[in-house]
């Protein structure tokens, strides 16, 4: 039989955290897996195919459950399960590499005799290793879903922990165990929600993974100030996690190009293939959604109808054309040239400021370039 304590410590090994090392030795991440997870199709990203541990064999299961890598358990809002066959969808739940899980949690900062609120409980790995360092006392976590709050719900017990577990919306919060030294997103948000500003002590703080709709990430890490303000700059990982359920971009119409008026472009639209660039470029238009066809990129913003697509000329260059009541285009040459202006500098060169009136991402300090975040 396999011996699971040398996995852990195999992993623990691995990842090679003094702070979570013991956190990561206590904890069985079999128990978090459930009965079955999801294997992706190697041809197509939405086929999903469930593997079962009855079937596998143990000393095959253990193995997958110790390796550095992330297990989808529910797509489409189908628990693997509960799959009887091949799934077709997205991930709406995981259990994500147990190194991100601790850099996560090392970003966060926590250190014993923090209380801390982990907004996204998933399968309730991350929870289970707060509990061991913390003290099951000191942890609140809240799950959107239903069905993955009650299979978390189960495992965390296993583990042997009694932490206090929500069923409700992250993105409230919780106030009742309020206020809170740490707040931890294991989700990814569009803007920082209100409740939580006023869930967190003054000096406290919110570690959370940022996305937008064209697909640009960044990491806070924010600090909260005695008047009610936060702001911090974006850490250097680009982590992220599944996306709040709330935050998500709505559907894309169908695609039609070239419309509106044209001119030459200033930018080399290529330069989309940089993360950095992508999260600039959704600062300058953040309702608009990135879509792509043969030697082209497109935007596309649902809500105001405008529409932008830039392809490479015969002779060199590019053209756009711009459709709609915002030029979006305009708006991403402007941020994108700025951007090459200051270097090209990576997201952990720019910071985050919420205030009661508006949240606003700035270019190297507080008083330089900025812009708004969707309201």
């Amino acid at each position: 039989m396999t011996d699971t304590a040398e996995l852990r410590r195999a992993l623990a090994d691995s990842i090679g955290s003094h702070g979570w090392r013991a956190a990561l030795e206590a904890t069985p991440r079999e128990l978090f897996l459930g009965d079955a997870v999801y294997r992706a199709d190697k041809t197509r990203g939405d086929l999903w195919t469930p593997v079962r541990r009855a079937e596998v064999g143990e000393d095959e299961w253990l193995a997958l459950a110790y390796a550095d890598e992330t297990w989808v358990t529910q797509v489409g809002g189908v628990l693997a399960e509960e799959a009887t066959g091949v799934v077709t969808g997205s991930p709406s739940s995981s259990s994500t590499y147990p190194s991100l899980v601790v850099l996560m949690l090392e970003a966060t900062q926590i250190a014993e005799g923090d209380t801390v609120l982990e907004i996204g409980t998933g399968t309730g790995y991350s929870t289970s290793l707060m509990c061991h360092r913390l003290g099951q006392e000191a942890v609140t976590s809240i799950e959107y879903d239903q069905e993955v709050a009650a299979r978390a719900g189960k495992a965390v017990t296993e583990a042997g922990y009694t932490p206090t577990l929500v069923v409700g919306d992250g993105l409230h919060g919780y106030a009742e165990n309020a206020e809170y030294d740490r707040l931890i997103a294991t989700c990814s948000v569009r803007v920082i929600p209100p409740a939580w500003m006023w869930q967190v002590r003054d000096g406290g703080t919110i570690t959370t993974p940022m996305w937008g709709w064209m697909g640009g990430v960044a990491f806070a890490h924010l600090t909260m100030a005695d008047d009610g303000t936060a702001s911090g700059r974006f850490l250097e990982n680009d982590l992220y996690f599944m996306t709040a359920r709330s935050h998500l971009a709505p559907p894309r119409p169908p695609v039609v190009t070239g419309i509106g008026e044209a001119r030459e472009s200033r930018i080399d639209p290529a330069v989309l293939d940089e993360e950095a660039a992508v999260f600039v470029a959704q600062l300058a238009v953040p309702a608009a959604q990135r879509a792509w066809g043969e030697d082209m990129t497109i935007l596309l913003d649902v809500g105001t109808g405008s529409r932008a697509d830039v392809r490479p000329n015969p002779d060199g260059g590019w053209t756009v054309h711009q459709h709609g009541p915002v030029k979006l285009w305009d708006e991403v040459e402007e941020a994108i040239l700025m951007w090459l202006g200051a270097g090209r500098p990576h997201q952990s060169g720019f910071g985050l400021t919420v205030t009661r009136e508006r949240q606003y991402v700035w270019l190297g300090e507080p008083d330089g370039p900025s812009w708004d975040l969707p309201a």
